[in-house]
């Protein structure tokens, strides 16, 4: 009886493993952070002086980037990695992608050179600005680190920022973390994975 009992339950395993294959959800190539409460306090003007929050977009999946225009690598590199995944998506995938560039720079980061550096990428990305204030606020919320480095009573400066990317599904919930370095093919199998939810 006893050998009977293993022998269904052996026999058992394999259905068990795939049931429980299909309960864990879809597996995505970056960092979920699904249940974080990023979001809530980003309330910032785009380049075209339209006050922006996260609600705006709900129906689309959101990457949100923090950093500035006088950025010599790390900014340009990721920008130029999102506007990669949006040409791997079809045409009706990538006007269902929504990405917001948040200046860390609003001193030098003018409107202007807000929309002229959207434009260098793809002229569908948003730049979002404010105050010294309100920046800080929405950074503190993203647990995004950002410093000035050099001279910064002359204007001739860097930042030292966080690197990375947060994707929100339709639902306006964050989902993912795409870290400083990943693919453009990765991140556009996430974004599309992330269109089929709701």
């Amino acid at each position: 009886m006893q050998r009977r009992t293993l022998l269904h339950n052996l026999l058992s395993l394999p259905a068990l493993l795939v049931l429980g294959a299909c309960e864990q959800g879809p597996s995505f190539n970056t960092t979920d952070v699904t249940g974080a409460s990023y979001g809530p306090a980003l309330r910032l003007k785009d380049q075209h002086g339209q006050v922006r929050t996260l609600a705006d977009f709900r129906g689309k999946v959101v990457a949100i980037f923090f950093g500035y225009t006088n950025c010599p690598d790390v900014c340009p590199t990721s920008l130029m990695m999102l506007k990669e995944a949006l040409q791997l998506m079809s045409p009706a995938e990538a006007e269902r992608v929504q990405v917001l560039f948040v200046s860390v720079d609003p001193a030098r980061d003018t409107p202007e050179r807000l929309t002229m550096y959207m434009n260098a990428f793809d002229p569908r990305f948003l730049a979002l600005t404010g105050s010294d204030a309100e920046i800080a606020a929405v950074a503190k919320e993203f647990k995004v680190y950002y410093e000035k480095k050099g001279d910064i009573a002359g204007g001739r400066y860097t930042i030292d920022h966080s690197a990375g990317c947060y994707l929100f599904g339709p639902d306006g919930r964050a989902r993912l973390f795409a870290r400083h370095g990943e693919t453009a093919a990765r991140v556009a199998a996430d974004l599309k994975l992330l269109l089929t939810q709701t």
